[in-house]
C-alpha cells in the first residue's frame, strides 16, 4: 500500500530537522505512545496504542532513520506488530523549503498482515493519514513551544 502525506511547518527547515531528530519530541508527538526508547545502532523501540475505526490494539516495534542527508532527507524504517497484525513500512521523508516554512513530504510503502490487511486498503490508508496528521500537528506544537522557550 502506498501512502503520500504532506505537512507544512511554519518553521525553518533546520528547526524542523532538529526537532524531528529529538527523542523527547518524538515520544511526546507519537499518537498513543506508551514507550519510545533509544536502542543500539540508532534503532528506537516503541510501543503505541492505536484506536482508529476497526484498527485497535497495542503495537510494539522498531523505528530507525537511515540515509540521512541533513536537513533535507531521511528514510524511515518501521516494523511493528500487535494483535491486529503486523506493519512493515519504508518511508522517504523530504524536507523542502516552502514559501513560509518547511514542507515535509512523506512517501511510504506499507505492508500489513492480519486484521490490518483484512480491513482494506482504503480504510488503512485513511487510518494511516489520521495518525500521520496527529503526529505532525503534535510535532508542530512541540516546535512552537520550543521556539517560545528560547
Amino acid at each position: 500500500m502506498k501512502i503520500e502525506y504532506e505537512y507544512t511547518f511554519d518553521m525553518p527547515r533546520e528547526v524542523v530537522w532538529n526537532v524531528i531528530q529529538d527523542e523527547d519530541a518524538l515520544r511526546a508527538s507519537l499518537p498513543g505512545c506508551k514507550a519510545f526508547e533509544h536502542g543500539e545502532d540508532d534503532v528506537y523501540h516503541a510501543e503505541m496504542g492505536v484506536s482508529i475505526g476497526p484498527v485497535k490494539g497495542i503495537f510494539t516495534g522498531k523505528v530507525q532513520q537511515i540515509n540521512q542527508e541533513e536537513p533535507t532527507y531521511y528514510r524511515l524504517l518501521v516494523r511493528g506488530k500487535g494483535k491486529p497484525g503486523e506493519i512493515d513500512a519504508v518511508a522517504d521523508m523530504k524536507l523542502n523549503q516552502a514559501e513560509q516554512g518547511t514542507k515535509l513530504i512523506c512517501s511510504a510503502d506499507v505492508q500489513v498482515t492480519g486484521v490490518l490487511a483484512s480491513v482494506g486498503q482504503r480504510i488503512m490508508n485513511g487510518a494511516a493519514k489520521v495518525v500521520l496528521g496527529q503526529f505532525f500537528k503534535a510535532m508542530d506544537k512541540e516546535m512552537k513551544q520550543r521556539q517560545t522557550q528560547c
